[in-house]
């Protein structure tokens, strides 16, 4: 913008805006869209052709059965992708200055393994809880997500006879509470981008299990909506361990 004076420029005035944000937030937002297209898109066409198969008389009677329980499968996974991407859209839009309420980790931590008892005896997997009892302020129900997705995976990617821990305690009088496993580990190159939405690092392995690719995404947010973070710690072959810090100081 030019500084005239009797029609002749002495100055100008320059007006500089850094967009990099506003890229990089509009670059997700394409990337979601995308990867959402995608993922929905992938058990929704495999429902349509075992349904249109049935329909058709195609399929052998004793063929059916198995049919169905694809199509049951397809419809299961389809219906967690698109609750946890409705929880991603709340933790987007939740901010923790209007909510919140005292919550015992380690109580938390056993609820979740009770839920997922089930799921770890039949994948002969030991859950074990360690640690005191640990207040903090938070939102139950989001606190409760996060730990159900860490020991979820951990479960999912261990190993046949394997153990997962979790522990709640201090460090450096600082919160934290940790999900560890005896599993397959995460290599190094992938170790920065399991965080992000989609992410796999074996693609196949979590699509057999129902997993939607969202679950540690849920974690970050969640995270950050206590003002907290994720660390992780892993060794291929050996496994992994995620440390949430709580640091709302």
């Amino acid at each position: 913008s030019p500084v005239r004076e009797e029609n002749e420029d002495f100055g100008a005035v320059i007006f500089i805006t850094d967009v990099t944000e506003k890229e990089m937030a509009e670059q997700m937002r394409r990337e979601f869209s995308a990867n959402v297209s995608h993922e929905l898109k992938t058990p929704l066409t495999s429902i349509m052709g075992y349904a249109e198969i049935m329909n058709q008389g195609i399929a052998k009677t004793e063929d059916v059965p198995r049919f169905a329980g694809k199509i049951h499968f397809e419809a299961s996974r389809l219906l967690a992708l698109i609750q946890d991407i409705i929880r991603l859209s709340r933790l987007d839009e939740m901010d923790m200055s209007e909510a919140g309420e005292p919550v015992d980790l380690k109580t938390l931590s056993g609820q979740v393994c009770s839920d997922l008892k089930e799921k770890a005896r039949k994948q002969k997997i030991d859950l074990v809880i360690t640690g005191d009892s640990l207040v903090i302020q938070g939102l139950r129900s989001t606190l409760y997500e996060m730990l159900y997705n860490l020991v979820d995976n951990a479960i999912v990617y261990n190993k046949p006879q394997g153990q997962v821990t979790i522990a709640t305690g201090k460090d450096y009088n600082v919160p934290t509470v940790t999900v560890s496993d005896t599993g397959i580990g995460i290599p190094e190159e992938y170790q920065d981008r399991i965080f992000e939405r989609f992410y796999r690092v074996d693609k196949s392995h979590s699509r057999e299990t129902g997993g939607t690719g969202l679950g540690l995404s849920i974690v970050k947010h969640g995270a950050l909506v206590h003002k907290a973070s994720v660390q992780l710690k892993s060794t291929p072959g050996e496994g992994s361990t995620f440390t949430i810090r709580f640091d709302q100081a």
